[in-house]
């Protein structure tokens, strides 16, 4: 049955694809010039998708806007079984003010996953990034402020309740020296405020996953142990999202694992869960060349290949953070780049076949 599943994805999936194979994003070499030497294609035609191949969920970034298109709709839903919103489910789109919220585009996103048996990890109840004025702006007492956190966090996970499956409850809480990182959550509320913001969490809906998520876990080994260190005396914790924002070399697949171990040693459960790749940190390429592309290739490759090492009750899945490269946060902050899987016309990159090949 396996195989006659596959040998039935592979058709669908040739045929879909290959009405695009003509377009070619601007910036990319490498793909029409030696149409007849495969070896040098940045971008080639999947005989399997993501989600069909791998053995845990695989996720994607996305916003309502975009699931709208339906061409954008249709590589996600064919590709992914798992969802993030990149902005939408975070407190400065969701709270106007003091008990007022707004669930448009939230709702739009659960919604999609809904139609088309997706689970949604929620993304993420508080980062310090992400606030709605009257939260920056915040004139009353400490208690005040504390009582508002609790009933925003329990009204978003009340109201969410049974449809999303996971919750990243805190958002990067800690700085790269292991200390607290000085947010308005720690001004008001002071060092223990992660831990009451699990259990509201917790209380508000019992059944869901949370999660403490933050970034460079898989290559500062004081970050990792200090986030360690704070999620051991946390009963409502259940696992711990590793962004993974990764360079083609650095930080060394040892170091990633390192870092994996120490949660999972924990019993906690690792969710990759912001995956891209900077190809041009060094800011010398103006165009996606072979070269880069196979080293990202290579290079997710690893990262899966790592993942899968993970005990299969502690692995919650991958996910990238965005489509296309196009679409990708990275560019508005360090410029050119290609650090996803599809280019801005929706043709698979050959990273996509690095990520698939590790699925085997």
């Amino acid at each position: 049955m396996k195989t006659t599943v596959k040998t039935i994805c592979n058709f669908i999936l040739i045929a879909v694809i290959s009405c695009s194979n003509s377009e070619r994003q601007g910036g990319i070499t490498g793909s029409s010039a030696n149409r007849d030497n495969q070896e040098t294609e940045i971008t080639y035609v999947p005989g399997m998708s993501l989600c069909k191949a791998a053995s845990y969920p695989v996720g994607v970034a996305v916003s309502a806007e975009k699931l709208g298109d339906s061409r954008y709709a249709g590589v996600v839903r064919r590709e992914f079984n798992s969802v993030t919103a990149e902005n939408q489910m975070k407190m400065a789109y969701i709270s106007v003010a003091p008990g007022k919220y707004d669930w448009e585009r939230a709702d739009a996103i659960v919604a999609y996953a809904e139609k088309n048996n997706t689970r949604v990890h929620g993304h993420a109840l508080l980062w310090h990034e992400s606030l709605p004025p009257w939260v920056e702006n915040f004139e009353g007492t400490d208690e005040e402020f504390e009582a508002e956190i609790k009933t925003y966090i329990q009204a978003v996970v009340e109201h969410f309740k049974g449809k999303v499956a996971s919750w990243d409850v805190v958002n990067e809480a800690i700085e790269e020296d292991g200390s607290w990182r000085n947010t308005v959550f720690l001004q008001h509320m002071g060092e223990d405020y992660v831990a009451r913001c699990f259990r509201w969490a917790r209380e508000a809906d019992p059944g869901v996953l949370l999660f403490y998520n933050d970034f460079n876990l898989s290559s500062n080994p004081v970050k990792a142990q200090a986030a360690a260190d704070m999620l051991k005396g946390f009963l409502p914790v259940d696992g711990v999202g590793m962004q993974m924002h990764i360079q083609v070399e650095t930080p060394a697949i040892s170091k990633i694992a390192d870092a994996v171990n120490i949660f999972t040693e924990m019993g906690l459960i690792v969710h990759f869960s912001e995956i891209d790749t900077r190809l041009n940190a060094d800011d010398k390429l103006t165009e996606l060349t072979y070269e880069a592309a196979l080293a990202q290739e290579n290079r997710l490759g690893e990262i899966v290949d790592m993942y899968n090492t993970i005990p299969e009750s502690q692995q919650y899945g991958i996910t990238f953070w965005g489509l296309r490269d196009n679409e990708s946060w990275l560019l508005s902050r360090y410029g050119t780049d290609w650090p996803l899987l599809f280019t801005e016309t929706y043709e698979y990159k050959i990273a996509h076949r690095g990520v698939i090949r590790a699925f085997e």
